[in-house]
């Protein structure tokens, strides 16, 4: 399954009511929809400037791991209607000792895409054939800077050398297995220009895809710069230079056409539909609060709460009626 092309048919579809629609009839024949994002383990092994790990207070808050059989109760409840599993959503997955058997419970349960977010620093080549020969399907790697010094500024406790030479099993990896590589790189006004190097220090045989996208603020963090108006006129420049080397490399780029719009999320169709495709687990959250997984599945507490009326409902409705984060693909894809 190509998740990227169907994130670009739903970014194109402006119309919410079509999007409601889809999702009513995907739920009443009991077909897969929902985008599960999970954090095994509660903590992270770097300290990264502009992430909310650098905030003392929210770590001291932060506190969690599952068990094996937890996470079967877990996948039993919900997993047969997931579209997309993402391993690693704002901690370090890579931490917690039985990955590929999540990996694996993923894909016990057919789920079409698995991916898994991490700063790639605990990565080395038996954990990552051990991940896909699990049935991984993509790394999604947190980058905040392209050199040495930069990288090593802003990923406190990381180390480059490290991140460079799983970039070179990636490389060697991909001639054995069929997977996918992103880098998430997020940019602010001290790390941005260094992107038009990027294939200077990484091999483009080595990912896939590069995902660009603004520094947002995140609490309490180390780095609190967060003014773009010194690279927004040059932006444009600058991401038609990196569209251009994307495409010598046979990269899929996604990345905000200007920095304006990577903001503007009000109305977007893809964020009204976000509570309803969106589900966030971790040991110390599931999705929704009146949602008692301990003791009821996915379809008894969709019918409990008539979430297919809802579903319906919204096809009926203006935009501004529907109670809804209003969150959005803040990027457009390119894909080569």
């Amino acid at each position: 399954m190509d998740i990227y092309r169907l994130l670009r048919i739903n970014n194109r579809i402006k119309n919410h009511r079509v999007k409601f629609l889809a999702l009513y009839f995907l739920h009443i024949f009991k077909r897969r929809y929902l985008a599960i994002n999970l954090d095994p383990v509660l903590a992270c092994n770097l300290r990264c400037k502009m992430c909310y790990f650098t905030d003392k207070d929210y770590v001291k808050k932060l506190k969690g791991i599952f068990k094996n059989g937890d996470l079967d109760k877990v996948a039993n409840r919900i997993f047969k209607r997931a579209l997309k599993l993402q391993i690693g959503c704002g901690t370090e997955p890579t931490l917690y000792k039985d990955l590929p058997y999540l990996v694996s419970l993923g894909k016990k349960f057919n789920i079409p895409y698995i991916s898994l977010t991490t700063n790639a620093n605990l990565l080395n080549d038996q954990k990552i054939e051990e991940l896909l020969s699990a049935g991984l399907n993509e790394f999604t790697i947190s980058l905040h800077g392209v050199t040495k010094s930069s990288y090593e500024d802003f990923m406190e406790k990381g180390n480059y050398d490290t991140f460079v030479k799983v970039f070179n099993s990636f490389a060697k990896f991909k001639k054995k297995y069929d997977f996918k590589v992103r880098i998430n790189y997020t940019f602010n006004q001290n790390n941005f220009f260094e992107l038009t190097d990027l294939f200077k220090y990484f091999n483009g045989e080595s990912f896939d895809i590069l995902q660009i996208r603004p520094i947002k603020s995140m609490g309490n963090t180390t780095y609190q710069n967060l003014d773009l108006t010194p690279i927004e006129n040059t932006y444009p420049k600058v991401l038609s230079e990196i569209k251009s080397l994307c495409i010598k490399n046979k990269i899929s780029l996604l990345a905000p056409e200007t920095v304006s719009k990577s903001n503007n999320e009000l109305y977007s169709t893809s964020g009204l539909i976000y509570n309803y495709t969106f589900c966030y687990i971790s040991p110390k959250h599931f999705w929704r609060d009146d949602f008692d997984w301990e003791n009821e599945s996915f379809e008894k507490y969709t019918k409990r709460i008539n979430w297919s009326k809802n579903l319906l409902s919204n096809v009926f409705k203006k935009a501004d009626q529907i109670n809804a984060d209003r969150k959005s693909l803040n990027y457009d894809i390119d894909i080569n």
